[in-house]
């Protein structure tokens, strides 16, 4: 991740089973094996109808500085077994310092709308740096996206209107608050109160005052009057520390003494009490006064439904700053996404040497064995094979995503193809040839080696907004979304339900 927060090694930024596992791996010479691994989530944030990619740039910073450094192997020479011995043998400390990372991987770029069950990132390489790859990728791409997703929504209620992440002292730590600023402009926010992350991403900064600010002075008058003196060219004053009207007069009397000097208020913010009131009141005394330009900011605990519910009442807000429930993700923690093996290469005598509890394997073209995941909750069965998402559209927008295997389907439109809903085995859709399409993931990295360039953070931040506006508007609704279509290409649904049925008859 460009290390820009950190001067240590990440590679041990990672569960102890991974390590134990990719030890296994090596210690049954099964490591160099050829996997290939999905990065998906399986439900929309938020209880809504779509999802925003995001965190891959940190990710291709990881992949890109991946090694494990003297002080790592040191650490890991002292973790003890449950009999108080090593717990990794000299050699795999060796093997470990030695490793490259060789892995193909390909990604959905960042600021795409994804759906459950895509492959948002496909790592392929041996299976023990592909095991390695797993927890630090969720904790990269989770936590961006769900936060990106937040901010897109945010911007759908807030329309044309400024909004601003002020999130940093309530974030979930330093990397917290960090992560969250980028993935919240990205989703859609014009700037942030976290200084650092306008410096290291390039995000716009923008703030206030505190109350302290107001309380250190004898009275609010005075502390408006001081603060305008110190920074007469970005004046924004918190009206509310005592009084709230009542400091709106005093904002505008200090607004007339910074006209006279060449100067305009910019705006007041609003912290407390009934927003949608005291916007209206106080919009009717700014406009009274001659100041028709003066912003009204709004905080104090914002999200996507309070806003709504502000603007439906009719306040004067044209500039939100939502910081708690935006960069913790208030009501929904986590996005969820999971990292499933899919494909080994088969051995020469055609048996697969790895074997993965509860998992069906069948043998495919090109000496492929695929692997799938089974369980008693149907939303947790993974799908099989080296999966590619298709996005077709028309002159509307978006039309459905298909997801297939580009080992059986080699990804040219010469033909017809029909997506199988993976809920619904009767609800088909047949595309024709002349169907315009997209295939969304595209190669990063190949053989250990970044080959994709980033988009700097604002054409990113414009790619939300150009993939939000092909959907369909009541995908983007907040209550009962509607579904956007997502399948397996035919081929992959009928191997994916022959697989489960040979598992319950008992193969």
């Amino acid at each position: 991740m460009t290390n820009k927060l950190y001067d240590t090694s990440l590679s041990l930024l990672t569960d102890l089973y991974q390590v134990t596992m990719a030890y296994g791996y090596w210690k049954t010479k099964t490591s160099e094996k050829e996997a290939v691994f999905n990065l998906y989530f399986r439900k929309n944030p938020f209880n809504g109808g779509f999802t925003i990619a995001c965190g891959l740039a940190n990710v291709l910073g990881y992949i890109e500085n991946f090694g494990f450094s003297k002080k790592d192997l040191r650490y890991l020479r002292t973790l003890k077994g449950n009999d108080g011995k090593p717990m990794f043998e000299p050699e795999f400390m060796d093997y470990l310092a030695d490793l490259k990372l060789t892995c193909d991987v390909e990604a959905i770029p960042e600021g795409t709308v994804v759906f459950p069950n895509e492959p948002l990132i496909r790592v392929r390489g041996p299976i023990l740096q592909c095991q390695l790859l797993e927890t630090p990728l969720l904790n990269l791409v989770n936590f961006e996206s769900l936060i990106a997703t937040k901010a897109a929504r945010l911007r759908l209620v807030v329309e044309q209107d400024t909004l601003l992440e002020f999130g940093l002292r309530r974030a979930q730590g330093i990397d917290g608050g960090m992560t969250a600023s980028r993935a919240a402009y990205i989703g859609g926010c014009d700037a942030t109160s976290n200084v650092l992350a306008g410096k290291l991403y390039d995000i716009p900064v923008g703030g206030t005052h505190a109350h302290s600010w107001v309380m250190s002075f004898a009275d609010e008058q005075q502390a408006f009057d001081a603060y305008a003196d110190v920074l007469p060219n970005n004046v924004t004053l918190l009206v509310d520390t005592y009084d709230t009207l009542q400091g709106v007069r005093y904002a505008i009397e200090t607004g007339r003494k910074l006209v006279e000097r060449g100067y305009k208020l910019a705006a007041i913010r609003l912290d407390s009490g009934d927003l949608a009131y005291l916007s209206i009141e106080a919009r009717k005394l700014l406009d009274a006064a001659g100041f028709e330009d003066t912003g009204i900011v709004a905080s104090n605990d914002l999200d996507e439904t309070i806003i709504a519910s502000l603007r439906q009442q009719g306040a004067k807000i044209n500039i939100w700053g939502v910081g708690t429930k935006l960069v913790t993700a208030y009501d929904q923690p986590a996005l969820g996404g999971v990292y499933k093996l899919a494909a080994l290469r088969q051995e020469p005598d055609g048996q697969s040497n790895v074997n993965v509890t509860e998992e069906v394997d069948v043998p495919r073209t090109n000496s492929w064995v695929y692997k799938m995941k089974l369980s008693e909750q149907a939303i947790k069965i993974s799908t099989p094979g080296i999966q590619q998402v298709r996005r077709f559209r028309d002159e509307r927008g978006f039309v459905a995503d298909m997801i297939y295997d580009t080992e059986s389907m080699d990804g040219s439109a010469s033909e017809s193809t029909t997506m199988i809903d993976p809920l619904d085995f009767t609800k088909r859709r047949r595309f024709e040839a002349e169907q315009p399409y997209e295939d969304l993931l595209v190669p990063v990295v190949k053989s250990g080696k970044r080959v994709y360039d980033s988009p700097d953070i604002h054409a990113v931040r414009e790619r939300v907004q150009t993939q939000l506006a092909n959907l369909h508007p009541g995908v983007k609704r907040f209550v009962n979304p509607h579904t956007y279509p997502v399948g397996l290409e035919k081929g992959l649904h009928e191997l994916k339900t022959k697989l489960i049925l040979k598992l319950r008859e008992g193969k």
